[in-house]
């Protein structure tokens, strides 16, 4: 496991809610991230942690190696891969989302 592979690893599992997105949560760079920010906060989310993949390449990269997950935004829930912006969009449409973040 690479450094920036365990530095991931302690992001997702030290944090209850992580959005690794492009972008911050008050200025997102794609509409994707954007959607994301916006559906954790509308399901009642506090303290999400937000990384911005677009200040490091490496980190851009290995999101994606670590979670064998092509996209950007991607969301951990309790050191958990949910999935990016339309699974996300798929559950709060179902109620999943919101029960999700509040265990």
């Amino acid at each position: 496991m690479s450094d920036v592979q365990a530095w991931i690893k302690e992001t997702v599992t030290s944090n209850p809610i992580v959005l690794f997105m492009k972008g911050t949560s008050q200025f997102p760079q794609c509409g994707f991230s954007g959607r994301a920010v916006q559906l954790l906060k509308t399901s009642g989310a506090k303290n999400i942690v937000t990384v911005n993949v677009l200040e490091d390449p490496t980190v851009y990269q290995e999101i994606k190696n670590y979670s064998n997950w092509p996209t950007i935004p991607q969301l951990y829930v309790n050191g958990e891969f949910v999935g990016g912006s339309d699974i996300m969009n798929e559950m709060f449409e179902s109620g999943e989302l919101q029960t999700l973040l509040e265990s």
